[in-house]
């Protein structure tokens, strides 16, 4: 059975650091969820039915059933693997929104920025001689940047999450329809537990 990718250690440099922070997340995702049909392969025992010598004499369509896992493989594999895995994801990237809404006094750009801010404040400019003169983009900060990239990363967890569990769902059959549901119950269970 696949193992989830180790948490990394929550720090502001890891979150600005987008290098580390995408490849946490390629790394977990590409462990659990991008290979989610090999994963599930293996919790299939085929074995454990028997070879049938006659099977091999004719040809026939699999049935819906063969494919399907059992009960107690599938619920020890979403929780002490796929729902950890999710739960390791949320909490980096929950971590680095933090991180992207709170103040940076550190941002080595910042006093680039306000001079350049600064600069455009006392620059005069006749728009009828170049109408383009007065366009100014100013530089982002790097939690402004940060910012953008969870919402993109959240975005992207989302679709690979329904992705993932449509297969679960029909590999395994559930209880719950989307994925967010059956991630609560599990947190909600885990907590009781605690």
């Amino acid at each position: 059975m696949a193992q989830p990718a180790p948490p990394p250690k929550l720090t502001p440099q890891f979150c600005f650091s987008t290098i580390a922070l995408r490849d946490f997340l390629r790394i977990s995702r590409a462990s659990i969820d991008d290979s989610i049909t090999p994963n599930l392969n293996a919790l299939l025992t085929p074995a454990d039915t028997g070879f049938d010598p006659s099977s091999t004499s004719t040809r026939s369509p699999r049935t819906s059933d063969s494919k399907r896992i059992p009960s107690s493989s599938c619920r020890s594999f979403k929780n002490q693997v796929l729902f950890p895995s999710w739960q390791a994801r949320s909490d980096v990237l929950n971590y680095c929104a933090s991180v992207a809404t709170s103040p940076d006094p550190d941002d080595p750009e910042s006093v680039l920025r306000q001079v350049e801010d600064a600069r455009v404040r006392e620059r005069i400019v006749d728009e009828r001689l170049d109408p383009y003169s007065a366009r100014y983009f100013p530089r982002e900060a790097r939690t402004e940047k940060l910012a953008a990239l969870i919402r993109q990363e959240r975005a992207v967890e989302n679709i690979i999450r329904a992705r993932t569990w449509g297969l679960v769902v029909e590999r395994c059959g559930d209880d719950f329809n989307e994925w967010e549901e059956a991630l609560n119950n599990w947190r909600g269970s885990r907590e009781k537990g605690q």
